[in-house]
C-alpha cells in the first residue's frame, strides 16, 4: 500500500451532528462517520454491507463452520467458560471482568489506550466514548451504556496520536466498522473486547423504556435483560427491582428498539477476540468465549481474579420460541400477577446457560428476520448473514 493509499481518507470529511447517515434509518450511531474514516463507510458500516464470514477468516483464521449448529449461535470460539471476579469492582455491572482485563493491559504495557464509553456530566445515560490512559479512567467507564453510542468517534484521535497498541471495547456494529478499518489505523497490534449486545436505545428510546417499566425511573443506574426471564434494575440507594420479561408492556415498547437493533444479527460479536458478558452463563456468572489466541492472551491476565467452571446448557427453547413469535407480533401483555407466576415456572423448568443464549438468538433473530422481510425486502437475502438464516429456518414464522 503506497502512502497515498494509505492516507486518503484523511482527505474525507466527517458528516456535521444531525446530517442524514449514510445508513439513513438503519445507521446504528456508531461514531464512524463522525471521522474522516466515513471514506470507507460503504464496506464498513454493519448495515450497508454485511461481510462477517470474510471477517472472521480473516481475523480468527476461519468463519463459522455451518455444518456445527454451536458455530451458527456462538461464532468462532477456541474456549468458553462461566466466570465471575473472587472480589467483585465495587459498582460494576457484574463483577468487573471487562475493566479488569482493561486495567491490566494498559498497567501491563501491552496497550498505551483503551477506547471505552464513560457517560456525560449532565446525563448518566449518555454515552462519552474516550481513549483511557490510565485506571481511573476506565472504572470511570464501568458499567453498560444501554444507549447508541458513537464508540468509533475517537478514530481520529487514535491515528493522530501516533498509539501503536490499542484495546477497543464495543459492540457487534461497532466492532465490524471497526475490523474492516483496521489496517487504516496505523497500529501495529490491535485487541478487542466484545460485549453482547441485545436490543439498544435512543436516549429517548431509553426514557421511555424506563417510564414505562420501572417503579422509579429518575434513579436507575443500569438495567439489564436476565437469565431468569426478568429485567434486572439497579436504583442510586443500592436496591434492586426486578420486572418480569412476560408483564412488559409489549405494545407500548415496541417502538423504541433502534431500526439497526431490529436488523442485527450478530448479537454474540462475531469479530472480537474476547467476548465477556451474560447470555450463555448461569443466573450470577458471566459468559466468556475465546476466539482466538489473541483473546486468550487477554484472558490470561485475570485468570488467577476469577473463579471459573465449564458452561452448561439445560431445558429446550424451541417451544417457547414459537409460542412468542406471533405473542410478539399481537403485542401481548399478561397482567402482572400472571407475569410473576409466568416467570418463576419458566425459571423453574426453561432453558439455561448456552440454551438460554439460544433462546434469547432465536426470539429476536425471528422478529428481527421479519422486520427486515417487511420494511427492507430488497436487503433480506444480502444482509441476512447465512447462519442466521439456519437458526431463523427452525421455525414457522408468518407468511406476511
Amino acid at each position: 500500500m503506497t502512502a497515498t493509499d494509505s492516507t486518503k481518507h484523511q482527505k474525507s470529511k466527517a458528516l456535521k451532528p444531525g446530517s442524514r447517515r449514510p445508513a439513513k434509518e438503519l445507521c446504528s450511531e456508531c461514531g464512524l462517520c463522525d471521522t474522516y474514516y466515513i471514506h470507507y463507510v460503504k464496506e464498513s458500516c454493519a448495515f450497508l454491507t454485511q461481510h462477517i464470514a470474510e471477517l472472521e477468516a480473516e481475523i480468527h483464521g476461519r468463519s463459522r463452520n455451518l455444518d456445527n449448529p454451536d458455530d451458527w449461535y456462538f461464532g468462532v470460539s477456541q474456549n468458553m467458560m462461566a466466570a465471575k471476579k473472587k472480589e467483585p469492582i465495587e459498582g460494576a455491572q457484574w463483577t468487573g471482568i471487562v475493566s479488569s482485563i482493561a486495567i491490566e493491559m494498559l498497567e501491563k504495557g501491552i496497550v498505551e489506550g483503551v477506547v471505552c464509553v464513560q457517560n456525560t456530566k449532565e446525563d448518566r445515560f449518555q454515552p462519552m466514548p474516550i481513549i483511557a490512559r490510565n485506571r481511573e479512567e476506565i472504572l470511570a467507564a464501568k458499567v453498560n451504556k444501554p444507549t447508541l453510542s458513537p464508540n468509533l468517534s475517537v478514530l481520529e484521535q487514535i491515528e493522530q496520536s501516533g498509539m501503536k497498541r490499542l484495546l477497543v471495547i464495543g459492540v457487534g456494529c461497532q466492532i465490524q466498522a471497526l475490523r474492516t478499518v483496521e489496517k487504516k489505523l496505523g497500529l501495529e497490534k490491535l485487541y478487542v473486547l466484545g460485549t453482547p449486545c441485545v436490543d439498544n436505545v435512543s436516549r429517548a428510546g431509553l426514557q421511555k423504556f424506563l417510564d414505562t417499566t420501572s417503579r422509579s425511573p429518575e434513579t436507575v443506574v443500569s438495567y439489564e435483560f436476565m437469565q431468569d426471564f426478568n429485567v434486572h434494575f439497579k436504583h442510586e440507594d443500592g436496591s434492586e427491582e426486578k420486572v418480569p420479561f412476560f408483564g412488559l408492556n409489549t405494545k407500548e415498547l415496541k417502538d423504541v428498539f433502534a431500526p439497526s437493533c431490529l436488523s442485527c444479527f450478530d448479537y454474540v460479536n462475531s469479530l472480537a477476540d474476547l467476548v465477556v458478558g451474560y447470555m450463555g452463563a448461569p443466573f450470577g456468572w458471566q459468559w466468556i468465549v475465546v476466539r482466538n489466541d489473541t483473546g486468550q492472551e487477554m484472558l490470561d491476565l485475570v485468570m488467577d481474579q476469577l473463579n471459573t467452571q465449564p458452561v452448561m446448557s439445560q431445558g429446550n427453547r424451541k417451544e417457547a420460541v414459537q409460542q412468542s413469535i406471533p405473542a410478539y407480533e399481537k403485542g401481548v401483555t399478561l397482567p402482572m400477577w400472571a407475569a410473576k407466576l409466568m416467570g418463576v415456572f419458566i425459571e423453574r423448568i426453561g432453558p439455561k446457560g448456552l440454551e438460554y443464549a439460544r433462546f434469547s438468538i432465536d426470539s429476536h433473530f425471528t422478529r428481527n428476520y421479519l422486520y427486515v422481510k417487511r420494511n427492507y425486502p430488497e436487503k433480506l437475502e444480502a444482509h441476512v448473514p447465512e447462519y442466521a438464516k439456519r437458526i431463523v429456518g427452525q421455525y414457522k414464522l408468518p407468511e406476511s
